[in-house]
């Protein structure tokens, strides 16, 4: 199937980040969409995809349930030759999306990996972890998660064993979208959106030489 991407942020940016979405949700999510609107307004060039089971439920009317996410990884892999961008790539995701990003990063020579909401194991099924190679991951990485994502607590995260290349972002009383209870936290969607793209900003200042090249997707 053809690649297709949807672009946001600016032609030149400095770095451009590709995204996959969720095992459930398309690429046009509402919560995909509110992720990369953030991104982009903050200097990046964002593109994003679609494997082929989510594609095709946009043309057929079965719904096709997600595959294995390791048969999936040559999917990513090319995305990324199919956006040919120029300059440093994140690489990354939305859930599932970034599980898979996690698992070629070191191979593709990803400049970094971003995971939003990585799902550290099944909901209700805390030990049946997929962690084993975050562990060795030299890629750097951010893992941005909600305090309270059933796919991984920060309680539960802090017994992991995870590579040093891993930083993770805490959003307060965010779920597996990292949207929070403004009731309970004061924060708002909103916010924590702000936070990430901040937050990832600065990351990839990090992480990137200053004299890297322009970006185009």
């Amino acid at each position: 199937m053809a690649q297709k991407f949807l672009i946001d942020g600016p032609d030149r940016a400095k770095c451009s980040i590709l995204l996959a979405h969720g095992a459930g949700a398309p690429m046009d999510s509402p919560a995909m969409t509110a992720i990369a609107k953030s991104l982009a307004e903050a200097g990046f060039r964002v593109a994003r995809f679609e494997f082929d089971y989510m594609a095709s439920r946009r043309t057929s009317s079965g719904r096709k349930p997600p595959p294995r996410a390791e048969t999936i990884n040559p999917e990513y892999v090319a995305a990324i030759a199919a956006l040919k961008a120029r300059g440093p790539l994140i690489i990354g995701g939305k859930s599932m999306g970034g599980r898979i990003a996690s698992m070629i990063a070191d191979d593709v020579g990803a400049a970094g990996l971003l995971c939003l909401g990585y799902p550290f194991h099944p909901v209700g099924k805390p030990t049946q972890l997929r962690t084993a190679h975050l562990a060795t991951l030299k890629t750097p990485a951010l893992i941005v998660q909600g305090t309270r994502d059933p796919f991984g607590t920060r309680e539960e995260v802090a017994a992991y064993t995870l590579s040093k290349a891993i930083e993770i972002l805490w959003l307060e009383d965010g779920d597996h979208d990292l949207r929070p209870r403004k009731a309970v936290s004061g924060f708002t969607m909103a916010d924590h959106l702000k936070t990430m793209a901040a937050a990832t900003a600065a990351w990839a200042a990090s992480i990137i030489p200053a004299g890297a090249g322009h970006s185009e997707a």
